[in-house]
């Protein structure tokens, strides 16, 4: 990712982050298709999984996360760093508009401090999941943005942590750790012509209409 704001679904982000200084060198925003609420991204490594439902049928929302975020659990304990839920920690819940100063049940947590942020969007037949692995935060860039308490200051990042690992070899601990939890193989694949032409369509039609990124968040579309 450049720098940018993205914004959840049912998000009020008006209330929470100075429109005005977006694109004036605080990065672009956009409104994203799960619900949560405003997560930095520029400085992270992100992930998305897509499942049919009938894969996680025996399972509601929260132990889905549960389920689905044990690979991360298993990369942080590769990196050295032992990641537990919040809801394992006991940690009391709160609640805000901006990610990083949120904290839910399966939030995971490296020493007292939120890691990243993921999101999920439920349908009749696709469970999607998307989350972030935060490397480092420019707070610099991205505080000033924020109305309200953002959470960057206090927000554990792999840097922070005294990690020095880079993006290539993130990325293949990403897919052993995904590979060694589900007992699966991770075989690289590329999108066909007419997924990218879909791709492009969407984009110019609605994901960079300000209809989708800000009408449509006051008006819960």
């Amino acid at each position: 990712w450049g720098p940018a704001l993205s914004r959840g679904r049912w998000s009020r982000s008006h209330r929470s982050v100075d429109r005005g200084r977006l694109g004036k060198g605080g990065g672009s925003g956009g409104r994203r298709m799960t619900g949560g609420g405003v997560l930095v991204l520029g400085g992270d490594l992100s992930y998305a999984l897509i499942l049919p439902r009938e894969v996680l049928k025996e399972r509601g929302v929260k132990e889905s996360y549960r389920y689905l975020c044990q690979f991360l659990i298993r990369l942080y304990e590769k990196l050295g760093q032992q990641a537990r839920f919040a809801h394992d920690l006991q940690l009391e819940g709160e609640r805000s508009d901006i990610c990083l100063a949120d904290n839910e049940a399966y939030d995971l947590m490296i020493e007292g401090r939120k890691m990243g942020g993921n999101a999920q969007r439920h349908t009749r037949e696709v469970l999607f999941q998307h989350g972030t692995i935060p490397m480092d935060v420019d707070e610099s860039r991205f505080m000033p943005l924020f109305l309200q308490e953002s959470g960057l200051a206090h927000a554990a990042t792999l840097q922070r942590l005294g990690s020095t690992v880079v993006y290539e070899e993130l990325a293949e601990l990403v897919r052993e750790a995904f590979s060694e939890t589900f007992d699966v193989s991770v075989v690289p694949d590329t999108l066909r012509l007419s997924e990218e032409q879909r791709a492009r369509e969407l984009l110019a039609s609605k994901y960079s209409q300000q209809r989708w990124n800000f009408d449509a968040e006051q008006n819960r579309a």
